[in-house]
């Protein structure tokens, strides 16, 4: 891989304020919106408070709140200061995030007024204040100089601007490549959460690729619609970030979406993008799109080769036009989306992409565009990353995925023995995922290597492809498959309102399963079938992305 040079990401940020200052930056939607400048003078007073507080180059703050323009504020007085950002998922349980504030050692803790009521400051001792998302007001502090400096903010931004606060002026921390920029805990699917630490060089490289691939599709003043938490980088990276640094205008959910409010705000935003979990798009494409199609004439019309394109094509049109109908694409990532939802996605011709990517790679590792996606696959290897698939045949027979590059993490923070197992000297990061890749460079992900179960005669079960059968089966609304006593059982938890609507007992839904068993078996390998499917009375526990915490079930 060519050497490519790195610039500063903070002066990125800079030039960005700069150049459109005057322009709308970060709405809460329905509530207030701060303008590039206004996002400039919050920077300037954090970096007061910080300066005053004895913060250093290279300090810890975390971020811990539910997605807010304050947030997004924060998150950027904190980089171009010099310290290191610690975004925490505002989803953990209270005593994860003391961990986390702990094995971090920040000094100051951001929090946003959801989250605040459930934690306790005592078991935070090395924070010296935390500060609320609210108002920037201090809600706990054991720093005088801090005190001081927040109750006489106005007087010391004055002083420090006594004639006017421009453009020109802003001045901020020079970033090195391999500098430390964010410290992401994950989010734990198969195992407890691990401190990554990206350095700026992952961050610009994000941001380069994405304006490789989207800059001509979009230009400044466009909007985006931010519905992914941005403690996780694939959020932070591609739904805040690279947009803020492009100078577009982010319009942020501040709440837990209803269908309702979801809808009400793409049609009011319109965004010039769409970043989505699997989760978001196959519910809205059952509910929406599929009784549309269940009819057998339609299905048989859908055949015919004229007729059959205008009906796709209105069905698309009607897709379209519900997520805001302005969008260029809508990129799918954060785990895997259903088969049959993605061919049906891509028979009506609709402007989808899946990609891939890892905490650890802050995100992205593989994609396509629209254009070139390839039903199954998640894409290519993307700028200033290469991969390589760890298998004698990595076309037919699969392999861990491997990448190295720009986007890699430094290693695990405090944890030298993760940082081993999963990066070689030589940069390669081990994804701990399986896949195979055509001879287009497409790869195909068949599940996590942790997940991956041994078969009685040492096959190779990868749950995840019996899962995306079981889920497009009657009445099946999450499920899961583990491996117990050397059989295969699929955990489910059925479609509720379903359930409610059709007036059925419990042993009328597991007499359902069964039935789902006996059909799925024949188009499973045999050592793949399942010998039983246990009904569950609760959803499954999730990460903040959605996706299924398997550990807490195997």
């Amino acid at each position: 891989m060519e050497v490519t040079k790195v610039p500063s990401y903070n002066e990125m940020v800079r030039q960005s304020i700069q150049d459109h200052w005057f322009m709308d930056s970060m709405t809460d939607y329905g509530v207030y919106t701060l303008q590039y400048k206004d996002v400039a003078r919050i920077i300037e007073k954090m970096h007061i408070l910080f300066e005053e507080a004895g913060i250093q180059k290279g300090d810890k703050i975390a971020l811990c709140g539910r997605n807010l323009s304050r947030w997004g504020a924060a998150f950027f007085s904190i980089l171009t200061y010099g310290a290191v950002a610690v975004p925490i998922l505002h989803e953990f349980h209270p005593s994860q995030i003391h961990d986390i504030v702990n094995h971090s050692e920040s000094k100051i803790l951001f929090v946003g007024d959801k989250v605040w009521p459930t934690l306790n400051a005592e078991e935070m001792p090395g924070l010296e204040g935390i500060i609320s998302l609210a108002d920037y007001g201090l809600l706990v502090c054991r720093n005088e100089k801090l005190g001081y400096a927040r109750e006489n903010l106005n007087r010391l931004f004055g002083e420090k601007f006594p004639s006017r606060f421009l453009p020109e002026l802003l001045a901020y921390h020079k970033d090195q490549p391999d500098e430390m920029a964010v410290l992401n805990y994950t989010s734990g699917t198969t195992s407890n959460s691990k401190g990554v630490m990206i350095p700026y060089r992952a961050l610009w490289s994000n941001c380069d690729f994405a304006a490789h691939v989207l800059g001509k599709e979009i230009k400044p003043g466009d909007k985006v619609l931010s519905m992914l938490p941005m403690a996780h980088m694939y959020g932070m990276a591609f739904e805040f970030t690279f947009e803020f640094i492009q100078g577009l205008h982010i319009n942020f959910l501040t709440k837990v979406a209803s269908p309702t409010i979801l809808m009400r705000a793409l049609a009011d935003v319109k965004p010039i993008i769409l970043i989505v979990v699997p989760l978001i798009i196959e519910k809205i494409v059952r509910k929406a799109v599929l009784p549309r199609i269940q009819d057998p004439k339609v299905r048989m019309l859908m055949t015919i080769p004229v007729i059959g394109d205008r009906i796709k094509k209105r069905i698309c049109d009607g897709l379209t036009e519900a997520l805001g109908g302005n969008f260029y694409e809508l990129i799918i990532g954060g785990a895997a989306l259903n088969q049959e939802i993605e061919q049906l996605l891509h028979d009506i011709g609709f402007h989808y992409t899946v990609g891939y990517g890892a905490t650890e790679c802050a995100p992205i590792i593989t994609y396509n565009d629209w254009k070139d996606q390839v039903v199954g696959s998640c894409g290519r290897s993307v700028i200033h990353q290469e991969l390589t698939i760890n298998s004698p045949d990595p076309i037919n027979i699969p392999g861990e995925i491997l990448t190295r590059g720009l986007n890699v993490m430094l290693g695990y923070f405090k944890n030298e023995e993760a940082t081993k197992a999963s990066l070689e000297a030589d940069g390669w990061y081990h994804t701990g995922d399986l896949g195979v890749i055509d001879t287009q460079g497409n790869v195909y992900i068949k599940g996590r290597s942790k997940t991956m179960l041994l078969g009685a005669n040492g096959q190779n079960v990868y749950p995840e492809e019996i899962e995306n059968k079981l889920s497009n089966m009657t009445l099946v609304n999450e499920c899961l498959v583990v491996q117990r006593s050397d059989k295969l059982i699929g955990l489910v938890y059925p479609d509720q309102e379903q359930v409610k609507k059709l007036q059925l007992s419990q042993e009328d839904v597991e007499n359902i399963m069964e039935q789902n068993r006996k059909e799925i078996n024949p188009n499973l390998p045999s050592y793949a079938q399942l010998f039983s499917i246990q009904v569950m009375d609760q959803e499954f526990e999730k990460t903040p992305k959605k996706s299924i915490k398997r550990f807490l079930y195997s």
